[in-house]
């Protein structure tokens, strides 16, 4: 099993997304900060400098590293500098957190050639991994505990 992580705006809204394509686990929570353990209130509130980010675990003999970067940017907007559709902030901007050089490469190369197709410079960060905190209890799954809240944050926020 390897491991990815990304910042993709609303960890909540990003989750179910990796689910559905052979992701083993998807574990909302934060990271890119100094802080070793922040909690929702300040990373929402921008204090910490931390970026809401899923970590997905997953067999690369399934879905690989490059189809994960395919999902991730079918999936966000990758040309807004200041966050996710209704959320803004630095906290809801877009990261690739890589973990080793092939990531890295990988990311790089997605990111160019996306750039290439729109004729446009995309806002996604791709910054060396540091760590990740897992975000508290309540955010995790968060759109089957609460599958109404989760559809009306999904069309009030412009992603349906």
């Amino acid at each position: 099993m390897k491991e990815a992580y990304f910042a993709g705006g609303c960890f909540w809204c990003i989750t179910p997304i990796y689910k559905m394509y052979g992701v083993e686990q998807v574990i909302c929570g934060y990271s890119g900060g100094d802080e070793k353990d922040p909690r929702y209130e300040d990373v929402k509130a921008q204090r910490t400098g931390h970026r809401e980010t899923i970590k997905l675990v997953y067999d690369p003999a399934v879905v690989s590293y490059g189809e994960l970067m395919d999902i991730y940017l079918a999936n966000v907007d990758p040309f807004d500098k200041d966050g996710q559709f209704i959320d803004k902030g630095f906290s809801y901007t877009l990261a690739v957190y890589y973990t080793d050089p092939y990531e890295a490469a990988v990311a790089a190369g997605k990111i160019k050639a996306l750039e290439e197709g729109f004729g446009r410079q995309a806002h996604i960060a791709l910054e060396p991994f540091k760590f990740f905190c897992e975000a508290e209890e309540y955010h995790q799954d968060w759109y089957l505990k609460n599958p109404e809240a989760f559809e009306k944050e999904m069309k009030e926020s412009g992603r349906r």
